[in-house]
């Protein structure tokens, strides 16, 4: 708790994901983040798994409260039907998928390739990759090297994320690791089912068979086949569609924001 001019302000500290499992565990930080854990007066984090890696990695003397990451479904459902003219990406007969990411190591966007290389041999298809970063030009030379490169799209950086996701079939996050997984919360908000790792906080968002699969790290023939099997039938696509969306419901704003308010009107009820 700091103190300010004679009033006490308590500190309430969110646990996101890279903050802890990649800099905050460094050496250099690991004391600092530690000390600030532990004067804290609440502690959330975005995720069980993410709790878990935090008692893992730190001594830790408070309690860690998990409240997961929401979305905001009025705006999802502010891009209408008619936003989503998907001609202009694919032919009638082609699926489209999509990955979303910032292209880092940790997003392995050349196992994206590989197993979208592996689903358009069976299923006719186009790939959106969202983003940018350091990965891009090893995913665009992969592209070429697999003889994709004409079945890719490389968007870049978008504002339109919403917009974009409303074309999607199937999205393919296939990371090292997810503190929660808000890529794939948000694809799900648009209806999209998941292809995923099942790491860190993914099991929590993506549900094994319902609103998509979910494989080992590096499992790409596994996942293209997960894809595959989504994709091939368009009654079951559907349905992984309707599961996802009713899935996202559980992360809403409605129902997550509440349990914010309410944490930081019991911390300023107990310390002020």
């Amino acid at each position: 708790m700091l103190k300010q001019k004679g009033i006490d302000i308590p500190i309430v500290t969110t646990l996101h994901g890279t903050d802890i499992t990649l800099v905050g565990s460094h050496p250099v930080y690991k004391t600092a983040v530690e000390f600030s854990i532990n004067k804290s007066d609440v502690v959330t984090a975005v995720s069980e798994s993410l709790k878990k890696d935090t008692l893992r990695l730190f001594q830790i003397e408070k309690p860690i409260d998990v409240i997961y990451n929401f979305i905001d479904f009025k705006k999802q459902k502010s891009w209408s039907d008619t936003d989503c003219m998907r001609g202009t990406l694919a032919k009638d007969n082609e699926k489209i998928i999509a990955h979303v990411s910032n292209f880092r190591k940790v997003k392995r966007v050349l196992d994206v390739v590989e197993i979208f290389s592996k689903i358009q041999e069976k299923i006719p298809s186009k790939l959106l990759m969202v983003g940018d970063g350091p990965y891009r030009e090893k995913a665009e030379h992969l592209a070429r090297k697999l003889g994709v490169k004409n079945k890719i799209l490389f968007l870049g950086k978008s504002d339109e994320i919403r917009k974009i996701l409303c074309f999607t079939d199937l999205f393919l996050l296939p990371s090292e690791t997810e503190s929660f997984g808000l890529a794939a919360l948000e694809a799900m908000a648009a209806k999209t089912p998941i292809i995923s790792s099942n790491t860190g906080g993914l099991p929590e968002v993506n549900i094994q068979g319902k609103t998509g699969f979910l494989s080992n790290v590096g499992a790409i023939e596994e996942m293209a086949n997960h894809a595959i099997y989504i994709l091939e039938d368009e009654q079951r696509l559907n349905m992984f569609k309707e599961n996802a969306y009713q899935y996202a419901q559980k992360f809403s704003m409605e129902n997550i924001l509440p349990q914010y308010v309410a944490m930081y009107e019991n911390v300023i009820k107990v310390c002020c």
